[in-house]
């Protein structure tokens, strides 16, 4: 455990996870200052927070006052090579992750789940699952509550099911999940790796580093960047497959899941018994298995959990259906990738909204089930203009100022038995705070329509 109390400590980042950090800190008898580069008008939630609890801060800068610290804390979005990192590594101040934080005063058994997509829906039906078979399960993480806020709740015998990231996984030094997840890996923030995707494989591998051989890994054998950057690791393997019988772990069959232990089924439900749309989805509820096999889970209560649980906000989540038009928000998806997995999920016409802030985007990777599905194409945000260059040429592309505009215009051309589908494939910083503030502006929208 790390001695915390009468410690001044700098948070640097006032996001989820540093107010998170800051507030544990001063549970634990220790002097939290937080600091962020970003102006008040942007932080009003967090400043609030800090006020509340009465806790130092300044924003718009990092003054040299950070650097009056036992050790500092750092929040993901925080880039590992800024001005403030590298001083502070040169003053020989230790930084680490809020994760690595919070992990140390965690009595539960904890569940991590990585990957470039899929994180949230997966760490969401791995609580539902583990809850609806009588397990206490606390969802954290990067989702919703971060790990610090809820890390004191946490009592022995309980379990955190925790999304974490790969720039949390870049900070952390003694972190080791009882089960760790890896979902995928695909080019995503490389920017953040030198433009190298082993780099970024490297970083998410780290979930299992200090693991032992009483921990567990599961791991997508269908996923080429998760296997070909596989390190050795003394926990024990599951490995999920759509393509591919395990005989340990889960695969698909013949409209059947099936979990084998040491070549020998112990588990087997339908694919209908999975309520989640979409094959991405399929493979998440196979690792979903995999750790409630690894804790021999009822597999009555497996199956009810899967039956049960609901799309996350923001994630293929079904706004509303009207004169049989389904308007589905899939704002989470921030890369390529999420929005090919969004597109494959349906069988009905879409008509697509898409764009934000870019990322160095190549969507070449999604033009054939474009042309095969996408009616028509809503250009919004800065990279409208790139996306209208990409697909006029074979698509309809029309390009609006705002999501307002996308909705109405997306409503008056959709047909019974369309889908107006939101997936941007874009950050959202370009006109919203973040993704979720973009999903609600899409939902108010829909709702406002008559």
């Amino acid at each position: 455990m790390m001695e915390v109390k009468g410690k001044k400590i700098s948070v640097i980042g006032a996001a989820r996870s540093g107010i998170g950090a800051a507030k544990l800190i001063k549970k634990l008898g220790g002097i939290p200052f937080v600091s962020d580069f970003s102006p008040k008008e942007k932080l009003k939630e967090s400043l609030n927070q800090l006020e509340k609890e009465n806790i130092n801060y300044e924003f718009g800068g990092h003054s040299d006052r950070v650097y009056d610290s036992a050790w500092m804390i750092i929040s993901p979005g925080v880039p590992n090579d800024s001005a403030v990192l590298n001083n502070a590594r040169g003053k020989g101040i230790k930084l680490i992750s809020e994760i690595e934080f919070a992990y140390h005063y965690c009595k539960g058994k904890i569940i991590a789940v990585t990957g470039t997509n899929g994180k949230t829906t997966t760490t969401s039906l791995c609580g539902h699952v583990f809850n609806t078979c009588g397990y206490k399960t606390h969802v954290a993480g990067n989702i919703g509550l971060a790990f610090s806020e809820i890390v004191l709740d946490v009592k022995e015998g309980e379990f955190v099911s925790l999304e974490v990231s790969s720039f949390q996984l870049d900070l952390i030094e003694n972190f080791k999940p009882d089960t760790a997840l890896i979902l995928n890996i695909t080019p995503d923030h490389l920017n953040r790796y030198e433009n190298s995707l082993q780099k970024y494989s490297e970083s998410k591998q780290r979930i299992y580093e200090n693991q032992d051989e009483k921990d567990y890994l599961v791991l997508n054998k269908d996923n080429q960047a998760v296997i070909k950057y596989l390190v050795d690791h003394k926990s024990k393997s599951f490995f999920f497959s759509l393509n591919e019988l395990q005989n340990n772990g889960c695969f698909y069959s013949e409209g059947n899941v099936i979990f084998k232990l040491n070549g020998k089924e112990t588990f087997r439900c339908l694919r209908n018994d999975i309520k989640i749309r979409g094959e991405h989805n399929l493979a998440n509820a196979m690792a979903v298995i995999c750790a409630a096999k690894a804790y021999n889970l009822d597999n009555e209560g497996i199956i009810k959990g899967l039956q049960t649980f609901e799309s996350v906000e923001h994630r293929l989540e079904l706004v509303r259906e009207i004169d049989g038009v389904k308007y589905v928000n899939d704002s989470k998806a921030t890369n390529v990738d999420s929005v090919w997995y969004a597109i494959k999920s349906f069988d009905e016409p879409i008509l697509l909204i898409l764009g934000g802030q870019d990322k160095g985007n190549d969507y070449q990777q999604i033009k054939p089930l474009v042309l095969q599905k996408v009616k028509k194409i809503y250009a919004i945000g800065s990279s409208a203009e790139k996306v209208y260059n990409f697909f006029n040429q074979d698509v309809k592309v029309e390009v609006v100022k705002s999501m307002e505009e996308a909705v109405k215009s997306s409503s008056k051309e959709a047909k019974s038995g369309d889908v107006v589908l939101l997936s941007p494939a874009c950050a959202s910083f370009d006109m919203f705070n973040n993704y979720e503030h973009r999903g609600k502006v899409f939902k108010e929208a829909v709702n406002n329509l008559k």
